[in-house]
């Protein structure tokens, strides 16, 4: 079953439908966040790809999705998935529009390799960028995109005309969460028993789950709650992204860097990182002077008392979701493998207060740190508190953390296929 609604991405990618794909009577979520029109030539093989670009804030993935039309007029199956990734992310080109297409053309580099020859031309390109550009000004972020439909138009790929864009922050989260709710089978049928996903990126962070309360649709903000239909279902979702509070994000925020008109000559200081630290972090195309205080205490007690200040307050609480089931990755995940708490391909169950406990650990042993990242402290400090004192989530919650799901990344990309095949007018 998950192969078959797998491929979906399919009908997002090669379906010859060449008049507009959306509803346009009806005002939908999704508008902006799939094409607008796609005609690719006529498939008659069996094998078909599509290529989808992910530019986050940290980074910029390629996903190339390979699809099997195994009985002809019905859907062809998810196969596979081939996913790479390049460091920095776009934003971090923000004065070099060039360099930062450049990374992309090095991705295209791996669909190529992928994908035979005899499939190029009809298999499309897209990208969707997320946090990372949607906090440049729009005018370098605009030049940053036109580079790379510039790459786009070079390529021997199909290239629809809006190929290249940026994505909203709130679409992120709903299309993660049908990826991991259809590939963990909760969407088949009419369980109510969904999870809900966290998801931690540089810049943004998101939080969606299914409310089973009516209180909690009482009592959530305006602009949290959105609808839609899917497979033959009307779900009604909590869903928020909140920008700038991703992690590394947080990290200028706990260290003040956001407050302080020019950063040249300045050093930013604090008690989540070791006394003797003096170093220096480049993020979104800024460079930062950063180490540890020289008097005080360190430690994760005043650390902590600093990413407090970040986020207490300034997030909703759904009562709930102390009660119910949550997936967590990107950031979650990879620190909780940095500091060996689940295994690097496997994955793991933690509770949140193994997070505070693992803060606790590290931010109280500062001057005996050696290696790994010197904002590990000040990373599950803030984790820790995003969880706790941000959302609410009980010491106690458990949450799954992953990378993938039946070897498929987590994430919005394969989500968004989803939503698009409810949208298209087409006889199967």
């Amino acid at each position: 079953m998950a192969t078959f609604w797998g491929a979906a991405f399919f009908m997002l990618v090669a379906s010859c439908v060449c008049s507009t794909i959306f509803h346009r009577d009806q005002q939908t979520w999704f508008e902006g966040v799939f094409l607008s029109s796609m005609c690719p030539i006529n498939v008659s093989t069996s094998t078909l790809y599509g290529i989808m670009f992910d530019a986050g804030s940290t980074g910029t993935r390629i996903h190339v999705y390979t699809f099997v039309q195994k009985i002809a007029g019905q859907l062809p199956v998810l196969e596979g998935e081939i996913f790479e990734s390049v460091k920095p992310g776009l934003s971090a080109f923000v004065d070099q529009p060039k360099q930062g297409a450049e990374t992309v053309q090095e991705l295209l580099e791996v669909a190529k390799d992928s994908i035979p020859r005899s499939h190029w031309k009809r298999t499309p390109v897209v990208l969707k960028a997320t946090a990372g550009l949607r906090l440049l000004p729009e005018q370098k972020a605009q030049a940053l995109l036109f580079e790379v439909k510039e790459i786009f138009e070079k390529s021997p790929f199909l290239v629809p005309v809006d190929s290249v864009s940026i994505m909203d922050g709130s679409h992120e989260g709903i299309l993660a969460w049908i990826t991991v709710n259809f590939l963990t089978g909760q969407l088949h049928g009419y369980s109510q028993e969904t999870v809900g996903i966290l998801d931690l990126g540089g810049a943004s962070t998101q939080i969606t789950f299914l409310p089973q309360f009516q209180k909690t649709l009482e009592q959530t903000p305006r602009g949290y709650l959105t609808s839609f239909e899917m497979f033959n279902r009307t779900y009604r979702l909590y869903t928020h992204s909140y920008l700038g509070f991703g992690l590394k994000a947080a990290r200028l925020a706990t260290l003040g860097a956001l407050e302080t008109e020019g950063t040249e000559g300045h050093t930013f200081r604090s008690a989540c990182l070791p006394r003797w630290l003096e170093a220096e972090w480049i993020f979104g195309g800024v460079k930062y002077q950063y180490g540890g205080i020289q008097e005080g205490e360190v430690g994760f007690k005043p650390c902590y008392a600093e990413v407090l200040r970040v986020v207490q307050g300034k997030l909703h609480q759904p009562d709930e979701i102390q009660r119910s089931s949550f997936y967590a990755f990107s950031y979650y995940y990879d620190r909780a493998v940095d500091t060996h708490m689940i295994d690097y391909e496997k994955g793991g169950i933690l509770k949140v207060e193994d997070f505070e406990r693992k803060a606790k650990e590290v931010c109280d042993n500062l001057e005996n740190f050696t290696s790994g990242s010197p904002f590990l402290c000040m990373d599950l400090s803030y984790i820790t508190a995003l969880l706790k004192d941000g959302f609410g989530f009980a010491d106690s919650t458990v949450l799954q953390l992953t990378k993938k799901v039946n070897n498929i990344e987590t994430g919005w990309a394969l989500g968004a296929t989803f939503h698009l095949l409810q949208s298209l007018d087409i006889s199967h």
